[in-house]
């Protein structure tokens, strides 16, 4: 790496690419050899439907982890839809009996509890306030699992592109390339 004189440009079947000078220069029928012997056929298809094989379970493994992540989503979603409904249904039923039992009470007493119902109003109030807390919980909660689980994939994906390996020839990339 002193200087230019060190590095030689190199090409190989069309992939141009530096390297450094060797000290010797070798026959060029060596370069022109393949790096393996040739496999035999039979051998070359087994060798594929293994690498088929082992890439399609890893799709299938990775495809089954993201739809149970999402089917645990997809139940906890529907746990909170039931949880609202049954909350609304509470508050209905809630509202009916305060209104009848202040209407009731307004006619017997003429209208003396007017606090009483003031403050059951408030604590009507407070309760939804509290549920509706609870529902943004819930939904700030899933939203950080969807989030998690982005994340997570983006990870791997960088990762996939991060951890490749450095390959000494073009020949040595194109193959795992093809065998990827």
């Amino acid at each position: 790496m002193e200087g230019c004189e060190d590095w030689a440009l190199c090409n190989d079947e069309g992939f141009v690419h530096k390297r450094v000078k060797r000290s010797h220069i070798s026959s060029y029928g060596d370069s022109s050899q393949p790096v393996e012997p040739e496999l035999n056929p039979a051998v070359k298809e087994r060798n594929r439907r293994i690498r088929k094989k082992r890439t399609l379970v890893k799709l299938k493994r990775k495809y089954q982890r993201e739809m149970d992540q999402w089917e645990i989503l997809s139940n906890r979603f529907s746990a909170m839809q039931e949880k609202a409904a049954r909350f609304q249904t509470a508050e209905r039923e809630e509202r009916l009996n305060a209104r009848e039992t202040s209407s009731s009470r307004d006619l017997e007493h003429g209208g003396e509890d007017a606090p009483k119902t003031v403050s059951s109003l408030l604590d009507e109030l407070i309760f939804m306030a509290e549920a509706q807390g609870a529902i943004i919980n819930d939904v700030s909660n899933l939203c950080q699992v969807a989030e998690n689980i982005c994340r997570v994939e983006q990870e791997e994906d960088e990762e996939s592109l991060f951890d490749l390996a450095v390959w000494c020839s073009p020949r040595s990339l194109m193959a795992s390339l093809c065998a990827d």
